[in-house]
């Protein structure tokens, strides 16, 4: 089985509206779309063998970021040493590989019962619920409000745009969300592309876990799409400080932001942004 493609080709009936006339017609096209496969992520340590913990539906590409990432967020994994091989699933008395099945091997055991729930997430949002928020707070300390990147407001207008620069696939299909860590001067430490937003945060923030570089205390986390709650409790997981979106904030994801010292702005575009939350990380 070949590595799969980030992207499709196929040809489309395009129709389009002349202006003058106000009539249109058919005409076949070429047209380019993002990929949405399967992942399923398992772990394994030196005493357990692999098991699987989650399928999500995701754009291949940075593959094992996004497991790493996603067990990062999900507490089994806690620093960058816990990792000790990520690997594609290799079938059985051959050389071929599986390019949807990923495993983590972790230095020490893990916790099975995270990887009995046997979730499966879809592309356009992930799993959170009363369970989720009561252990977020029990289990990540309020972010001190001298931590975090300081941004002026002109580099905070810009972030999107650092964002979109480093989208290749989104300038092909259209169709992809992006995460992006970016620190204060505007120098992108990773910019990742997905078909779910929780997906491409899982991918930047398992990019700092496998390049040891936890916490991402000095950089804000920019996504391309709405803020809900889970996309701050990954954040927060990571001791991300500052978090900026394109889209619309949850009031759940502003109720959690604010209460662990998060600063969040919503509606970065087009010269203005909304700031819900803890405003001194910003200067004018």
């Amino acid at each position: 089985m070949a590595n799969i493609a980030s992207v499709v080709r196929r040809k489309v009936a395009n129709w389009t509206v002349t202006a003058v006339r106000k009539d249109g017609s058919f005409a076949s096209k070429p047209d380019v779309l993002v990929t949405e496969e399967p992942l399923e992520i398992r772990a394994e340590s030196p005493s357990q063998q692999a098991q699987p913990v989650a399928v999500t539906m995701r754009t291949p590409g940075h593959d094992f970021e996004l497991a790493v990432g996603f067990l990062f967020t999900e507490g089994m994994i806690k620093r960058s040493d816990d990792v000790r091989t990520v690997r594609y699933c290799q079938l059985p008395d051959t050389a071929e590989q599986q390019f949807n099945v990923v495993t983590v091997s972790l230095s020490a055991p893990f916790d099975e019962a995270l990887s009995r729930r046997g979730m499966v997430t879809s592309a356009s949002c992930g799993i959170c619920g009363t369970t989720s928020i009561e252990q977020l707070t029990q289990t990540v300390s309020r972010i001190d409000s001298k931590i975090g990147p300081v941004m002026s407001s002109t580099m905070l207008i810009s972030l999107p745009d650092i964002v979109r620069q480093a989208q290749p696939t989104f300038e092909r299909t259209g169709g992809l969300h992006a995460a992006g860590l970016i620190d204060a001067k505007g120098v992108a430490m990773c910019v990742r592309e997905d078909i779910g937003r929780h997906n491409a945060v899982d991918k930047v923030i398992g990019n700092a876990v496998l390049e040891n570089k936890l916490p991402i205390s000095d950089h804000a986390l920019v996504v391309s799409g709405r803020l809900s709650f889970e996309i701050i409790q990954k954040a927060a997981i990571a001791g991300i400080a500052f978090i900026a979106a394109v889209g619309a904030p949850s009031n759940l994801a502003v109720q959690t932001a604010d209460d662990l010292g998060i600063t969040l702005v919503g509606f970065v575009r087009d010269g203005t942004a909304n700031i819900y939350t803890h405003k001194h990380r910003i200067t004018d």
